[in-house]
């Protein structure tokens, strides 16, 4: 199973941006998605979640600004991002609890990474 994020990029205070991570391979369901960021000399903190029942988590500096969804379809999640702020910048990352069969353990995958700069 592999992750993969896009939708990363340089935006200016007050802008947006969507997030996606893309799950592909061998997969039976996903549990709870969600997304992560890590800004330098900071450790990597939980930005939102979202579980297959479609409740949502998310962290006090990001409430009313940003947006998680899922499509099950698709093995994807997204984050919106609206009202940028330069304190967002960090590397983004995607997590997912994956069951592969029927009767395997759901593990933690991990995407790749996407930088997002918020800069004047």
């Amino acid at each position: 199973v592999q992750l993969q994020a896009s939708g990363g990029g340089l935006v200016q205070p007050g802008g947006s941006l969507r997030l996606s991570c893309a799950a592909s391979g061998p997969i039976f369901s996903i549990n709870a998605m969600s997304w992560y960021r890590q800004a330098p000399g900071n450790e990597r903190e939980l930005v939102a979640l979202i579980l297959n029942g479609a409740n949502t988590n998310y962290a006090s500096s990001v409430k009313g600004r940003f947006t998680i969804s899922r499509d099950d379809a698709k093995n994807t999640v997204h984050l919106q991002m609206d009202s940028l702020k330069p304190e967002d910048t960090a590397v983004y990352y995607c997590n997912m609890f994956i069951q592969l069969t029927s009767t395997s353990m759901t593990v933690a995958y991990w995407g790749q990474g996407t930088q997002v700069t918020v800069s004047s």
